[in-house]
């Protein structure tokens, strides 16, 4: 059975993006693979969150993981910290990554700026923690974003050169990896591109968020002042809006408005209404299990404690072997 990881940061709550762009395939892919889900705690620091901040945020990622449907006796869900051996492997292939190669990285050309005033070498390092993280498994599948395969070739490239460094054929490469043949894309409330943490809380609608809540931020989503002539093109953040609507709600629904729209005859309050109505039946089941599980914080103990050993498991097994083979001996 091949080997999946997966993490995401400890940054905020699960959206609607990270749902149906990323989890439900996690939930599918458990059944067919080895899977490894963290929650990436390490990878959160780069952005200086406070130490209530950082807890909170693990346990609440941790909850929507499981209420999302992934089962922790299928496949392994662990937060990163707990998994020592990772910073570990970190610091043996930072020795073998070389400053060019991680200057040139265009996350962290990114990062620098639009924080200027934060650029600390966890950034730059940033591609030498991924690779930490699919290797310690040694994982050949890697459900990832356009945004992450370079990412992802480094990953390749830190392997490759410890097997060519130390004339071993250790580490196996790993491949992006979509278990749909459909990628989903979902986009924001603002008018502009993907649902997203970073663009603001009113740009995301989150699996937690209360009905109450998802219906205030739908109506205020970006829109227009309607169309003026039939069968025009939708300007993007009313294509945006019918994007959404395309992930939630019925085909029979979608090709009412649709046709309301390019016969100029669309009411976008009436539209929206509708929208938000189904985003809170598409989230339903979820929110009440985070609300469930939220509670239980033995559980949520039993399940970080469960995944923590696994994790430690697969991660020490690997660390012996690579220690042996840089040369650690004991004496």
């Amino acid at each position: 059975m091949e080997t999946v990881v997966s993490g995401i940061r400890s940054t905020g709550k699960l959206h609607l993006g990270n749902y149906y762009g990323a989890v439900q395939n996690f939930v599918k892919m458990q059944h067919e693979y080895n899977c490894f889900f963290f929650i990436a705690d390490y990878h959160s620091l780069t952005t200086h969150p406070t130490p209530d901040d950082l807890h909170g945020n693990v346990k609440q990622v941790l909850i929507e993981y499981l209420a999302a449907g992934i089962d922790p006796e299928k496949a392994t869900i662990y937060v990163q910290s707990d998994v020592p051996q990772i910073a570990e492997l970190y610091l043996f292939l930072n020795m073998n990554a070389y400053m060019g190669e991680l200057e040139r990285s265009t996350s962290f050309k990114d990062k620098v700026r639009s924080q200027p005033d934060n650029v600390n070498a966890g950034l730059l390092t940033y591609p030498v923690l991924m690779a930490a993280d699919i290797i310690i498994h040694k994982a050949t599948k890697v459900p990832v974003g356009k945004d992450q395969e370079q990412h992802l070739e480094m990953a390749r490239t830190f392997g490759n050169r410890f097997n060519r460094l130390y004339n071993t054929e250790y580490f196996p490469e790993s491949f992006a990896f979509s278990f749909s043949d459909k990628l989903v894309k979902v986009p924001g409330l603002d008018g502009k591109g993907k649902m997203g943490k970073s663009e603001g809380e009113a740009n995301a609608v989150y699996l937690s968020d209360s009905v109450e809540v998802i219906r205030k931020k739908v109506m205020r989503a970006v829109s227009d002042s309607g169309p003026t002539e039939e069968n025009q093109p939708k300007p993007e953040p009313i294509q945006n809006l019918f994007d959404l609507m395309k992930i939630v709600s019925s085909a029979d629904t979608y090709s009412h408005f649709d046709e309301l729209y390019n016969k100029c005859q669309i009411r976008y309050g009436d539209f929206k209404k509708q929208l938000a109505e189904d985003m809170i039946i598409a989230t339903e089941p979820v929110r009440e299990k985070i609300n469930a599980i939220a509670a239980d914080t033995d559980y949520l103990s039993k399940v970080a404690k469960l995944g923590a050993e696994k994790a430690r498991e697969s991660a020490s097994k690997t660390i012996r072997e690579v220690r042996e083979i840089i040369g650690f001996r004991s004496f």
